[in-house]
């Protein structure tokens, strides 16, 4: 009777290499992508629209950490002027944060990983 079970030709899809490396290999990327995601969630990122009149930063995190306005800025009889730079502003803030993350962990490369 044939052999029934296991792999066949030895190790299967991992190449030769054995189960052991592989777990080493897989907690040291993980340990990795966990210290690129702290690093990323201690930066900030900063966006300003209107000229400079408005800024915003963020956290990697994606938490709006502050919005400046310049007085000037602020016209009580055009506060949808004002809203629409706040929105541009904060959302460029924002994909500069998804860019600086997709640059950062997606050298990892995992099918799967939506970043």
């Amino acid at each position: 009777m044939g052999k029934r079970g296991g792999f066949p030709g030895g190790m299967g899809g991992f190449g030769g290499m054995n189960i052991s490396q592989l777990m080493k290999e897989a907690k040291k990327m993980q340990a990795d992508m966990e210290k690129s995601q702290e690093e990323l969630s201690n930066q900030e990122f900063e966006s300003t629209a209107g000229g400079g009149a408005i800024k915003a930063v963020v956290t990697g995190d994606k938490i709006l950490k502050s919005i400046t306005l310049d007085k000037d800025i602020v016209d009580p009889d055009d506060v949808e002027m004002l809203q629409d730079l706040i929105l541009t502003c904060v959302n460029e803030a924002l994909r500069k944060a998804d860019s600086a993350q997709a640059t950062s962990l997606g050298k990892y490369n995992i099918p799967g990983l939506n970043i």
